[in-house]
């Protein structure tokens, strides 16, 4: 059976009125049609997913509740959020993709839709689309490797087995990085050999400047050359531990980009697709500035981009859009080429709903068998939470909480920092909170705790200079994830305005901060040499005995008082 959407409507309409249950076989199979019924389109098609961060089984996600766009960004994808993007991408709320795409009642919505991701389900989805577009390629926009303690403990292996058995033909890199430059090239000399292509421009050696990865591949897609470009994230040096990969020199590199898109032209491509890990913000000003680009195809930021984002160049329009993360998403780019170039094109972001979608038993089997060995490990129920636990968004989030919470009892600290990072699933009220769940938030190669006396002048910079990494008005000094999070310590905070002048009306236990006094501030995922010879306890551990202790927890979310944002649609 095969529904329209009008159709599909009618019969959820008739259904309820007769008191069926939403989340009932006939239910779900409706959405199941209304979702994935994608009418093939054109001769060239590329099917996109980017930041899985290593989750291999269905999971909860939540989207954020604020996104911010300052400046020229403000009210622009993809600074939405909640009923904001709703409307502009014109979905209803409370349907099954106003789930997808928003935090709004996310608890009943992901009890009654169910979990997102797994690679068996997302390779049911790979091969339904698939079958309908003979020649396909499907592009992996990195942040692949890393994010779960299977990945952690394989070095990797499990997912490059699973991205090879789910098909993918092209990739490029961020948090792979963080394996060491021996372990990457490791992997695409022995593992990628022949079967998938590692493609970055903008990666070179520090000392003679040459490549280090294939700067692009071209691809033959029903007789059409396409140029695949990659584009590795410009700021893994500063973000991630430089000594991972000490010999090679990252950067945005437009004059670079430009150059390798006028020689893929020069050598035949007929399309030129961008696979970037720039974040989408960077993407949409190198759109502006780089010609001959049809589409650049997103990763970093996390951002679910329903409708791609068309921005005018000197020589033409290039597309722009992000494919969310978490294993969430696959992305349907369809272009229609005639004449040398492309003259039409067709985008579909389809969510991963393991409800709608019957898990692949070879890619079922192949996660079974990595996980098998650490099962008791991941198993191990450390407590159970009250609160919705979640990691996304701009300023703090309820698992973020929970961490920083750790920090500061098992540190004994006054004030904790943890890093603003995008990955992590989410758990519903009254979930167990296992090993597992906590490796989703921690997992990484440089995990270690510190405890460090901080100046309260020395806190405000640190403050500063990371809200000017996320709220810059120049997207290319935009160089990580969202805000630090801070626990024990409250603060406002001025997206608006300049460097030096965000941060505010900072206070300890109702006391204002003083700039010349000592205080003990935690953290964890510390980027120097030093902090890695120090090899202090994984934060995993802290965490892990702080949850063994504590048994039920409900974080009280620690935010800033936010000024000038007045009515930003970036804001739930």
């Amino acid at each position: 059976m095969s529904l329209s959407r009008r159709e599909f409507l009618n019969v959820l309409a008739i259904a309820s009125a007769n008191g069926l249950m939403l989340d009932s076989p006939l239910a779900l199979a409706g959405d199941r049609d209304a979702l994935y019924d994608l009418a093939p389109f054109g001769n060239v098609s590329l099917l996109h997913f980017t930041d899985c961060h290593a989750q291999l089984l269905p999971n909860y996600f939540r989207e954020p509740d604020v996104n911010l766009g300052i400046s020229s960004m403000r009210g622009k994808v993809p600074h939405l959020v909640g009923e904001h993007l709703l409307k502009a991408i014109g979905v209803k709320a409370g349907s099954i993709e106003a789930h997808a795409f928003t935090c709004l009642d996310f608890t009943a919505a992901a009890q009654r839709y169910g979990k997102i991701g797994g690679f068996a389900h997302l390779a049911t989805l790979v091969k339904r689309v698939r079958a309908s577009r003979p020649g396909a390629v499907l592009v992996d926009g990195g942040d692949t490797w890393q994010g779960s303690g299977t990945a952690l403990w394989s070095n990797g292996q499990d997912m490059v087995d699973a991205c090879k058995l789910l098909g993918v033909d092209v990739m490029t890199g961020h948090w792979e990085f963080t394996l060491g430059a021996a372990r990457v090239q490791e992997i695409i000399a022995k593992d990628f050999d022949g079967k998938v292509d590692f493609v970055a421009q903008n990666v070179a050696t520090t000392d003679f400047g040459d490549p280090v990865f294939k700067p692009y591949v071209i691809r033959e897609i029903n007789q059409v050359p396409v140029a695949i470009v990659g584009q590795a994230f410009p700021y893994t040096p500063i973000a991630n531990p430089s000594y991972l990969v000490p010999d090679w020199s990252f950067g945005i590199q437009d004059a670079r980009m430009q150059a390798t898109v006028i020689d893929a032209r020069a050598k035949g491509a007929k399309v030129v697709v961008v696979l970037s890990h720039n974040g989408m913000d960077v993407d949409l000003k190198m759109a502006s500035r780089v010609t001959g680009i049809d589409a650049i195809l997103g990763g970093h930021t996390h951002d679910g981009v329903a409708q791609p984002v068309s921005v005018a160049n000197a020589g033409g329009k290039t597309l722009v859009t992000n494919a969310g993360s978490a294993g969430k998403f696959l992305g349907v780019l369809d272009f229609k080429v005639a004449d040398g170039k492309v003259s039409d094109f067709r985008y579909k972001l389809l969510p991963v709903f393991s409800n709608l979608l019957p898990a692949d038993a070879d890619m079922q089997a192949l996660i079974d068998r990595h996980r098998k060995p650490y099962l008791g490990k991941l198993n191990e129920k450390l407590a159970v939470t009250e609160a919705l636990l979640y990691r996304r968004g701009n300023f703090n989030g309820t698992f973020d909480q929970l961490i920083l919470d750790a920090l500061l009892k098992q540190k004994d600290a006054e004030i904790a920092f943890s890093p603003g990072f995008r990955w992590g699933a989410s758990l519903l009220p009254g979930q167990a909170i296992t090993m597992e769940d906590l490796m989703t938030q921690t997992a990484m190669s440089y995990p270690y705790t510190t405890l460090t006396e901080m100046r309260g002048d020395t806190i405000k910079t640190i403050l500063e200079d990371v809200c000017d990494n996320l709220f810059n008005d120049d997207p290319y000094y935009q160089q990580g994830g969202d805000m630090v999070r801070v626990g024990g310590m409250q603060y406002a905070c001025e997206p608006g305005a300049k460097i030096g002048l965000r941060i505010r009306d900072m206070t300890l236990a109702g006391k204002p901060i003083d700039p010349a006094k000592t205080y003990k501030v935690a953290g964890w995922a510390p980027v120097s040499p030093a902090a890695r010879d120090a090899n202090t306890e994984p934060v995993w551990d802290l965490v892990a005995r702080h949850l063994r202790e504590v048994k039920t927890v409900n974080p009280l979310l620690n935010v800033p008082k936010l000024i000038g944002v007045g009515a930003n649609p970036g804001l739930v």
